[in-house]
């Protein structure tokens, strides 16, 4: 069903973004030892060299990128009103921890070509045109996206699991063209050109020693190594937002803002992955069915619609209908003869 892969998608996502977070502890702790002695190596902790300082702004701007982007994500405790002032923190932090890593790249190539005046120029031209390309392109058609559950779709599985009126805040792109993507296109192109510039100087060299020989080497493979790890991963990004939302334009804004299923009325209650309706057919009577194998304090109030999920409303009750919500449900009825006994109690596995 279209419900259904609202979900998905958002499930995906949130799968996604806790392996990311997962891997940027693990390298975060794991060249802690490292950090500390590049500070060390430091002539004066007041007075700390250009590496040093880029250093800092890429590693912690990259930290304070992945904490507002997926604050937002997963937090429910946002309203229309505070998500105002929050939704454009992330796309923010993006673009700059995306200029730092620019400048690192231009400062390196600048070096590189021998601090070559005309090209230093062309390097500042490029980079000016390429961050404004970014700032555009994330900022433009953006709007906060905080789902109101009554109004949506899916309203009556979240009023079945009793679901608190809370909402995640992140950030949509209202646009009919999603431009977003076109930022990872400027990105690479950027990539591109540093990498294309800084490798043909290092193939003019001519090492006098097999050490000097061997440094070019290494910084070479740098160069392409390091192109290649951020090319795949805007290349992911591309393929993920054109992906997503070219198969189902509803998908975009449930993964940049789905509501989180985690906190409910009853806090054992897990998330919810499948739903499925059970009413009796040609018989009036009440399907009883209950929350198993969750316990509800209270029983549920709104049934459905006896036609499709689409046309479900929340003021379109029929009280004849009970709804049963489990992971994984199958219902099976008896014979025909047999429906008039087995409707009260539907078999299930």
């Amino acid at each position: 069903m279209p419900q259904f892969s609202v979900i998905e998608s958002e499930g995906s996502e949130k799968y996604v973004r806790v392996g990311s977070i997962s891997i940027a502890v693990y390298e975060y702790i794991f060249t802690l030892s490292a950090e500390w002695q590049f500070y060390r190596s430091q002539s004066s902790i007041f007075h700390p060299s250009l590496a040093c300082v880029l250093f800092i702004l890429i590693r912690y701007l990259s930290v304070a990128a992945m904490v507002i982007s997926n604050y937002g994500f997963f937090s429910i405790g946002f309203t229309s009103e505070t998500c105002q002032g929050y939704y454009l923190l992330a796309p923010s932090f993006k673009v700059i921890q995306i200029m730092v890593s620019q400048v690192i790249l231009g400062v390196r190539t600048f070096n590189i070509a021998k601090r070559d005046r005309r090209l230093g120029i062309f390097l500042l031209m490029l980079y000016i045109v390429s961050i404004s390309l970014e700032w555009f392109t994330n900022m433009s058609d953006r709007s906060p996206v905080v789902v109101n559950v009554t109004e949506s779709k899916l309203y009556p599985y979240y009023q079945a699991v009793q679901i608190l009126m809370k909402y995640s805040c992140t950030s949509g792109n209202t646009g009919k063209t999603l431009s977003a993507w076109f930022n990872y296109l400027a990105v690479m192109v950027y990539d591109l050109v540093m990498l294309t510039i800084s490798t043909s100087y290092l193939l003019k060299y001519s090492p006098l020693s097999t050490r000097l020989e061997r440094l070019i080497r290494i910084v070479i493979y740098d160069g392409i190594g390091y192109f290649i790890i951020l090319t795949g991963k805007y290349g992911t990004n591309v393929f993920y937002f054109i992906f997503y939302h070219a198969s189902n334009p509803a998908t975009q804004c449930a993964r940049l803002a789905p509501i989180s299923l985690q906190e409910m009325a009853d806090p054992e209650i897990q998330r919810l992955e499948n739903v499925v309706l059970a009413r009796s057919s040609r018989n009036t009577n009440t399907v009883s069915a209950h929350r198993s194998p969750f316990n509800s304090k209270s029983p549920i109030d709104t049934g459905f619609s006896p036609t499709t999920l689409r046309n479900v409303h929340p003021n379109d009750v029929d009280r004849d209908i009970r709804v049963r919500v489990e992971r994984t449900v199958v219902v099976q009825y008896a014979n025909d003869s047999e429906r008039s006994s087995s409707c009260e109690k539907p078999a299930v596995e």
